[in-house]
């Protein structure tokens, strides 16, 4: 009796996942959805739908931060759509620096390619983890959570990251604060800084009030 039973539910298994599909190139011609963009027609597929060459080119450093991340999500490569991955590339020039932020969709594994970064997050409860890595080191980044990334060495420095989203999402915490129209009271209010300095940092990333 238990062979039968056992067989009925291994065929059951197979049949609900027959119908699974292998994957669901991003279709970027219609909306995003929660669930991702919807599938682009299969007849239409190449090998070009799952290969991706923009991570080959260096970012262009010369902006504020002296650093540049250069994405391989769902907009830039629409292969990784619904399959819970993607990758960016990370060029820091010397003295660069990736400020404080979060990624609300994804989890975060960086591994250095080239120079010294210090790198580090901090936890819900406030402790801080942070460590200087070298070529061939990998250090992870817990999904949500505030972290840096930090050239401590003196020539350039290369890293590749990986998420576990297609579209990760990236809040960063000074732009968050200063570069919009919050009215310089109110961020005053919330987190305890002299007012010219708010307007200070106002100034510097282009926000206003």
């Amino acid at each position: 009796m238990a062979i039968p039973i056992l067989l009925m539910f291994s065929l059951l298994f197979v049949a609900s996942t027959a119908s699974v599909q292998d994957f669901c190139v991003a279709d970027l011609s219609q909306s995003d959805t929660p669930s991702g963009f919807p599938c682009k027609d299969v007849k239409k597929l190449s090998v070009a739908d799952f290969v991706y060459s923009g991570l080959g080119v260096a970012g262009n450093t010369t902006n504020l931060i002296k650093a540049a991340v250069t994405p391989a999500f769902t907009a830039q490569f629409p292969g990784v759509n619904g399959l819970g991955i993607s990758m960016a590339r990370l060029d820091l020039a010397t003295g660069g620096v990736i400020p404080m932020h979060t990624h609300p969709g994804g989890s975060e594994v960086l591994v250095v390619i080239q120079g010294t970064i210090c790198a580090g997050f901090i936890s819900s409860a406030n402790s801080v983890y942070f460590k200087t890595l070298y070529k061939g080191d990998i250090m992870v980044f817990p999904q949500g959570l505030l972290h840096f990334q930090i050239n401590s060495g003196k020539g350039p420095a290369l890293a590749f990251v990986s998420f576990s989203s297609p579209v990760p999402g990236l809040q960063i915490t000074d732009f968050a604060l200063f570069a919009n129209d919050l009215p310089t009271e109110l961020v005053v209010a919330t987190t305890f800084l002299d007012a010219a300095v708010v307007k200070k940092l106002k100034g510097v990333l282009g926000g206003t009030n």
